[in-house]
């Protein structure tokens, strides 16, 4: 289709829309074979938790007092433990 002026673009551009509209309805439908879970379906689902917060704690508790452990001198400890 030939445009020649901005009425028969807007008239083009909305039926091209429409019909886009139309092929991604007709491609995604599913015709009633998807439904939602039964709670007795939805309770046998397994899922795991995040599992990086373990990763996080033992980084508090091991590596992330490695470096901090040697800038400060055996005496610098002693007087930061008795505070």
């Amino acid at each position: 289709m030939v445009v020649t002026n901005m009425r028969q673009l807007l008239v083009y551009a909305e039926q091209q829309k429409k019909l886009r509209a139309s092929e991604h309805r007709r491609k995604h439908a599913h015709d009633g074979k998807c439904s939602g879970l039964s709670d007795v379906e939805y309770n046998r689902v397994k899922h795991s938790q995040k599992s990086t917060f373990t990763k996080a704690r033992k980084f508090t508790h091991n590596r992330m007092w490695r470096d901090h452990t040697k800038k400060f001198t055996t005496e610098q400890l002693k007087q930061i433990k008795t505070l």
